[in-house]
């Protein structure tokens, strides 16, 4: 198992390599460019988990210029050089569209310290299973029991994270969406954590 997961470590981590080491800076860049893992990617990155992934999902942010994603996408977008050779991809992901806190931890990846180029943060663990909590596939649901299975969620941090999501989105969420958490929450408490439920504020419009 702990070799596995090394592998799977070593399969993002030499993804982000293969950027750095390909990547041609222009003068306009910034000394070192911030790339920010979130998704699977980013558990990868920190957990002894086992499960595969074909992208590393890059959140969108007033650091990244235009001009820089779309040479990164043709650098390692889907059907690249580095996708075929790595079978990994990026994906970038609107900074409005995670249910995230306004101000989420990140967390520094190894692999970072070899750059040149970029600095990559990978999303503090609790805030990826709070930011599955929007949409709830299977593979959101094994990511998150996997996460409290290794002791890496407690409840007081879930609960104080996915408040202060609950309170960054209310100022624009649609109300299904902020309906739709509370539940999925609700199921990460009940039949995960095993705990009670958590009565939860929602804005008086939702």
């Amino acid at each position: 198992m702990v070799a596995r997961f090394r592998w799977l470590v070593s399969l993002v981590s030499d993804f982000l390599l293969a950027i750095d080491e390909r990547w041609a800076r222009l003068p306009a860049d910034p000394p070192k460019t911030p790339l920010r893992i979130i998704g699977c990617a980013a558990l990868l990155l920190q957990a002894n988990y086992d499960r595969g992934t074909k992208d590393s999902d890059v959140l969108e942010s007033t650091d990244l210029s235009p001009h820089i994603r779309a040479r990164l996408l043709q650098l390692a977008g889907p059907g690249t050089d580095l996708h075929r050779r790595h079978r990994h991809h990026l994906e970038f992901v609107p900074s409005g569209l995670p249910f995230l806190r306004q101000a989420p931890s990140w967390r520094p990846v190894a692999a970072a310290a070899q750059m040149k180029h970029f600095d990559v943060e990978a999303l503090d663990v609790v805030d990826v299973v709070v930011s599955k909590l929007k949409r709830l596939h299977a593979d959101d649901a094994t990511d998150i029991e996997a996460m409290v299975d290794r002791d890496l969620v407690s409840h007081a941090a879930l609960l104080k994270c996915f408040r202060e999501a609950v309170d960054f989105h209310g100022l624009g969420a649609g109300a299904d969406d902020l309906e739709r958490c509370v539940e999925n929450f609700h199921w990460v408490e009940r039949d995960v954590l095993g705990v009670a439920e958590t009565p939860i504020d929602l804005p008086d419009w939702a």
